[in-house]
């Protein structure tokens, strides 16, 4: 494992006596009310480090890069290099960050597919040497300004299902494989390893089957011309779920045993994103607006339920589709939330829909969910809500910045992320780690918030 920084860059509150996630959220959203009500992130270190010890259990053969646009926060980019993982960077800023934190750049892949000719030129310059490619173009620009590159052929994956097409967007053919392997050899380049590009939505365990098997056949073309590649990476799709990476696991170490087995010498490495951040990070947002709407009236001049037509509320929350709900946009579906006040028991639930602040068609972060009615300055609390979601703003609806993030960890977590082995003295140079204080009146305070 490796330590990353000399100086603590952020604090991390350590949770004591009891203290549990959902206080920490509390104390937080009493601080807010009592300000601009802005919303935030709570993160759990500990639930990286234990969705790691998952990965290890089921997929001890197969070594994560952790894929940084799922999730840039240094926290988690330092938990991750301690534990040993490698990291996959799509871009120059991801590469610069990565590296200010000190990860060797072997343990760096540079995966952006249209890379821009002065981003190569960065990696060239910074020893970053493992980077992917799946066409021509890209071959011939990385020949000219990287020439030691070292290339892992991105192979796209045939869909499943007639729905399922979303893997054939990246990657070239296998028929086109040999193509390209013949050019890198003219052209004098490296080809060490073959990357699968498997969908993030993937919910299909063969897919992975059909990706190794077909990333075998790209070995032997390659053997065929004059490489001798070494890296097979599977690519993502795992979601955290710890049922799901067993049902993986059990259909890949099948094939791995069967087409790569540890005789070949073939390094095989995985990119998890999602798997290891979504369930570490909770955001707590607010409710700035709300409207009545009339159901099954589309006919009637005006929305106005009358008095015996059940209502549906429409609420407007501080953070939307283009700043923490981004992942949105990608079609990913956005679980509904909580409510973070106690509604008594027999409380009603009505038809409601969820929107951000810009107004905008586009900016509505869950279309139906059955929550009790709401007041404005409520406070809703989304789980899962780790990836994707925290990079800058994608339009200044507002003014306000973008959300910040309370890290935590429990002092069970943390001292058996040192008996494990998992972490060294170098790393606890960079947490400033601090016992977390609750205040009581606070807390009780913050579960019955004014409107």
């Amino acid at each position: 494992m490796k330590g990353i920084t000399d100086e603590p860059q952020y604090s991390v509150g350590l949770l004591e006596g009891g203290t549990a996630l959902c206080d920490v959220i509390d104390n937080h959203i009493y601080e807010q009310t009592l300000s601009e009500k802005n919303a935030f992130f709570v993160a759990d270190l500990g639930i990286i480090m234990r969705q790691y010890v998952c990965w290890r259990t089921h997929m001890a053969q197969i070594r994560p890069y952790y894929a940084v646009r799922c999730n840039s926060s240094p926290a988690v980019i330092e938990v991750l290099a301690a534990l040993g993982t490698g990291f996959i960077c799509t871009n120059k800023s991801e590469l610069e960050l990565v590296q200010s934190h000190g990860i060797p750049s072997e343990d760096i892949i540079y995966s952006g597919v249209c890379k821009q000719v002065s981003q190569i030129k960065y990696a060239a310059k910074n020893g970053i040497d493992l980077l992917v490619c799946d066409n021509e173009a890209e071959l011939r620009k990385i020949s000219r300004c990287h020439p030691n590159a070292k290339l892992l052929l991105q192979v796209s994956t045939e869909a499943s299902s007639q729905d399922d097409d979303v893997s054939m967007t990246f990657g070239c053919s296998l028929k086109d494989c040999r193509h390209l392997l013949e050019r890198a050899k003219e052209l004098g380049v490296q080809v060490v390893g073959v990357r699968s590009h498997i969908s993030s939505s993937c919910e299909d365990d063969q897919m992975y089957v059909h990706a190794i098997s077909d990333a075998r056949c790209v070995f032997d073309m390659a053997e065929e011309i004059g490489f001798n590649m070494k890296i097979l990476d599977i690519g993502g799709g795992f979601s955290g779920s710890e049922t799901q990476l067993e049902q993986i696991s059990s259909a890949v170490m099948s094939m791995v045993d069967l087409y790569f087995p540890p005789s070949t010498g073939v390094f095989i490495i995985a990119e998890p994103g999602s798997f290891f951040v979504s369930s570490a990070f909770t955001l707590a947002v607010n409710v700035i607006s709300k409207e009545v709407v009339a159901r099954d009236r589309q006919d009637q001049a005006h929305d106005d339920p009358s008095p015996n037509d059940e209502p549906e509320f429409q609420y407007y929350m501080k953070e939307g589709v283009y700043g923490s709900f981004a992942s949105k946009l990608s079609e990913t579906l956005i679980p509904a939330p909580s409510v973070h006040k106690n509604p008594s028991l027999d409380a009603p639930v009505f038809s409601s829909s969820l929107w951000g602040p810009s107004g905008d068609d586009l900016d509505q972060v869950v279309e139906h969910c059955l929550l009790p009615e709401l007041n404005i300055g409520d406070w809703l609390t989304f789980s899962q809500a780790g990836a994707y979601s925290m990079g800058q703003p994608l339009c200044t609806a507002t003014d306000s910045p973008p959300p910040p993030v309370y890290y935590v960890i429990s002092s069970r977590d943390w001292f058996e992320m040192q008996d494990t082995g998992v972490t060294h003295e170098a790393t606890l140079k960079n947490f400033s780690l601090v016992p977390y204080f609750l205040n009581s009146c606070q807390t009780e305070a913050a579960r019955s918030v004014p409107a």
